[in-house]
């Protein structure tokens, strides 16, 4: 049987000010922008993927 899910916490102060500051950072970012950061990250992950192995 699953265990119940727990209610989120509000954030509040300055947590709640860094979320809203962070994500209308993101919001207002181009499509250019946007590429490369995915881009970036995919290197990233590929580089960690070298490094970093996983046992199933």
């Amino acid at each position: 049987m699953a265990r119940p899910i727990r209610e989120t916490p509000v954030l509040k102060g300055i947590d709640a000010f860094n979320f809203e500051w962070q994500r209308a950072v993101a919001e207002n970012r181009t499509p250019e922008e946007r590429a490369e950061l995915r881009k970036k990250f995919q290197e990233q992950v590929a580089e960690a993927d070298k490094i970093i192995k996983v046992c199933w």
